[in-house]
This record gives structure tokens, sequence and C-alpha cells, in this order.
């Protein structure tokens, strides 16, 4: 595996636990933005393990769409990219959404749940593909 991608996945990893650990203290908005982060660097690790030198999106959408022209299998996160997208901005900025609430009393433990799984389904599916 190219060292960038090692380092990208690695990041992406830590983010993970660290929205482990986010969901577990009860901060469940951090929990999804830290999720959407984690699946973020994976597809960026993926991206640089196949050549990919500059990488400026943040949409995990898009993100896959440049993947899946290289492994069309990773097709099958496409649900769990589009809805860990929607976790980008509103977790982390009180006008992110309408409406008076702030992320911290908007996020719920089922988002957060939600979130992580989704994470780590693209995780397990990118590392599976990365070059050795």
């Amino acid at each position: 595996m190219r060292k960038e991608a090692q380092r990208w996945l690695r990041q992406a990893e830590a983010d993970l636990a660290a929205a482990k650990s986010s969901l577990a203290a009860g901060h469940y908005e951090w929990a999804c933005f830290q999720a959407q982060q984690s699946a973020e660097k994976d597809l960026k690790a993926f991206l640089y393990d196949r050549g990919y030198t500059s990488i400026l999106s943040h949409s995990l959408k898009e993100l896959l769409r440049d993947c899946q022209r290289l492994e069309n299998a990773l097709s099958s996160l496409s649900e769990e990219a589009r809805f860990l997208d929607m976790f980008y901005i509103p977790t982390r900025y009180p006008n992110g959404m309408g409406g008076d609430l702030a992320p911290v009393e908007f996020y719920e433990r089922s988002d957060a749940e939600k979130c992580l799984s989704s994470s780590e389904s693209i995780l397990n599916s990118v590392k599976s593909f990365l070059k050795s």
C-alpha cells in the first residue's frame, strides 16, 4: 500500500475510534461527524492507494463515484456514503439546519449508531481492496 494511503487509513481508523468514544459519552452529534470523517478518509485512502495525488472533495458520494471507476464492487457502499454525507455540516453548526435546536440537542443515539455502522461498512470494504 502506498505511504499516503496508509496515513489516511490510520487517521480513518482513529476517527472511527473517536466516534465510538463520543457515542459512549453521549456526544451523538460528534459521533455522527466523526463517523462521516472516518468514511471520507477511508475513501481517500483508497484513491491515494490507486495513484491519486490530489483529492479535494469532502462528499462521500462523489468520492465513492471516483472509487467505483477503479473498483466497481465498491458501488455496494452508495447508500452508506449518501447517508453519511448528511452529517458533514449540520452536526457541527447551530445554523446548519432549520429550527431552534443546536446539534447537541438534535442528534440521538440511534443517529450515531447508524452512522457508526455505515462508517464501519465503508472501512471494511475499502480495506479489502487496498493493495498490499
